[in-house]
């Protein structure tokens, strides 16, 4: 199984920090945020990486470079000007193959184990979701046992943590240009094509400098 890491976001929240630096290269406990991602995805046996990038994406490319020292091989996705989630994936799906890739957001933290992911998907999606953080407390969707749907009003709801895998077959009737995942992914929860699991591990979305900071602590607490 492949591997895609979004990286394409310009983090306007988190200027200046941002202004020279692209977002998944800003430092959290002494290491880019991105680091994180790629050697957690090589601890957990992955071995071919894909990475989109947009804003300043040159400096991942050297920073990262083709993968060697990390155990991994890393191919890019330049998109020039950004994508969205959807079309950044769609774009890149020529060097994702034609089996279903895990993907996840570039600009979060989290304890997750990428490795429990190996496994066969079940029809075109699987999302990994969290518990409602305080700045998204309507959350996004509903889990029941193994399957994911649209949360209704006064449904009790969980967060999509950014980490997912995906089928090919997702993207089969896309145009290349700019578009949003979700979309997507409910027409799929229409169809009963999504599943899902509940992670209650460490997971911060690091998008304000309030929430490094929150990285920050918990990666003191630990040291």
């Amino acid at each position: 199984m492949r591997a895609m890491i979004l990286a394409a976001g310009k983090g306007e929240r988190m200027r200046p920090l941002t202004l020279h630096t692209p977002k998944p290269l800003v430092p959290v406990g002494g290491q880019p945020l991105i680091e994180y991602h790629v050697r957690a995805l090589a601890r957990a046996g992955f071995r071919e990486l894909v990475i989109n990038h947009a804003w300043l994406g040159q400096q991942i490319e050297d920073y990262l470079g083709d993968g060697a020292r990390f155990g991994v091989h890393i191919t890019y996705s330049a998109e020039g000007e950004p994508l969205e989630t959807g079309g950044g994936i769609f774009r890149a799906l020529p060097l994702l193959g034609e089996q279903p890739f895990l993907v996840v957001n570039g600009d979060i933290w989290s304890d997750y184990d990428f490795a429990a992911l190996r496994r066969p998907l079940v029809g075109q999606a699987h999302l990994v979701l969290v518990d409602n953080p305080a700045h998204h407390s309507s959350g996004d969707f509903r889990l029941a046992g193994r399957q994911v749907s649209n949360a209704q009003v006064g449904q009790p709801s969980l967060t999509y943590s950014g980490i997912a895998v995906l089928a090919p077959a997702l993207f089969a009737d896309c145009q290349a240009g700019a578009f949003k995942l979700a979309p997507l992914l409910r027409q799929a929860m229409a169809a009963g094509q999504v599943s899902g699991e509940r992670f209650a591990g460490r997971w911060v979305d690091v998008g304000t400098h309030e929430r490094l900071a929150e990285v920050e602590r918990q990666l003191a607490a630990e040291a």
